[in-house]
């Protein structure tokens, strides 16, 4: 799992995995395969407020995770290392990461406007 997964995990929530049905019993006669229904469409997926949730998060804590994406890191339990961040820089698809101000600008916006493609409801402010 990649660092933008953990975030957006820790924002959106994580996904439930649905359990395993259990194999077919030995014992029991393999049923006649049932005619194929046709697929149900999925639920529209409900726009996350991830304004509200940072805010929600950060109360009571000396964090802005909504300019800063080290703060973003600690806010949700993520080790916001330099090692962390560069790797998460990667995933957002830069190679030449190394930790300035202007870089970590650059990632926070970049990270925000990836949970906005994600089902996130950010506003511009903190994607531009």
């Amino acid at each position: 799992m990649g660092i933008f997964s953990k975030i957006r995990d820790s924002i959106f929530g994580k996904k439930e995995e649905k359990p395993k049905a259990p194999p077919p019993s030995a014992t029991k006669p393999a049923a006649a395969p049932k005619p194929a229904a046709a697929p149900a469409k999925p639920a529209p997926m409900a726009e996350v407020d991830v304004e509200a949730r940072l805010a929600k998060m950060a109360e009571g804590k000396d964090l802005n995770g909504r300019t800063s994406i080290v703060d973003l890191m600690k806010l949700l339990d993520i080790d916001p290392s330099y090692a962390n961040r560069k790797e998460l820089a990667t995933e957002m698809g830069r190679t030449d990461y190394e930790g300035s101000a202007e870089d970590n600008i650059w990632l926070h916006k970049k990270v925000m406007r990836a949970l906005a493609a994600n089902g996130g409801k950010v506003p511009a402010s903190l994607t531009d």
